[in-house]
């Protein structure tokens, strides 16, 4: 098995005020950073189009992270389009009719489509307010992730804490883990977060990280140790 290299691995998430900030934390993490997500903090934003066309232009991975959510018919036109475009990985959501309507939309194209399943700033709490009574987090994000698998989706969006068990699922499916927080991190928004070890040894394939990387004093040198974490963890995984 060829050994994995985590400059491949690591997502970092462009979820800032504007196109500029974006553009310039691109630029500082260049040679470091290959694989970029664009959210909805940036969807509306004015130049995000030129942003998304130097990322492709430049040879670098896209993350659309827009989580389409619609009608079967508009779901396979939107992601078509994505595909189009030259999207490395793009996020869907809803409904195995409407995972199977943007796999239609994919196409032959090499774009990857994931899922989400729950979003790690949620809890059981959450869950409950949204009428989710007869499930834990964990229970949810396995029957989302085999409806994803069954719809011929490529992956998931999921902690680390519930990376494990879709591995034993299914090895066929891919995990992207955000809400990563290296030791030391101050508490936020994310409820279910882990650590890059922890989130690379429970079975998550791809990381993506934000405000450790991007609201560091100097992101270039948090990157580099983050990546050492997550290139150390990877080694020490064992093979599949």
């Amino acid at each position: 098995m060829a050994q994995i290299d985590a400059r491949d691995r690591l997502i970092v998430a462009l979820d800032l005020p504007d196109v500029a900030a974006a553009s310039a934390m691109v630029a500082r993490l260049d040679q470091r950073v290959n694989f970029f997500k664009v959210g909805l903090s940036l969807q509306l934003a004015p130049g995000v189009e030129g942003l998304i066309q130097s990322l492709l232009d430049s040879g670098r991975k896209l993350f659309l992270d827009y989580k389409y959510y619609d009608i079967p018919e508009t779901l396979t036109k939107a992601v078509c389009q994505a595909a189009q475009r030259g999207v490395t990985f793009l996020t869907v959501h809803g409904s195995s009719s409407l995972i199977k309507a943007a796999v239609r939309g994919r196409g032959e194209s090499g774009m990857k489509l994931f899922t989400v399943t729950v979003l790690t700033s949620w809890d059981k709490s959450d869950l409950l307010e949204m009428g989710y009574s007869s499930h834990t987090v964990e229970q949810l994000v396995l029957f989302r992730a085999k409806m994803a698998l069954e719809a011929g989706c490529d992956g998931v969006i999921a902690s680390g804490q519930e990376a494990k068990a879709i591995k034993t699922l299914s090895n066929k499916l891919l995990v992207i883990t955000p809400g990563i927080r290296p030791d030391g991190s101050s508490e936020d928004d994310q409820k279910r977060r882990t650590t890059p070890r922890d989130a690379i040894l429970a079975g998550a394939d791809y990381l993506v990280i934000g405000r450790p990387i991007t609201g560091a004093p100097d992101p270039a040198s948090a990157t580099e140790k983050i990546l050492d974490e997550m290139q150390k963890s990877f080694d020490s995984r064992p093979a599949s």
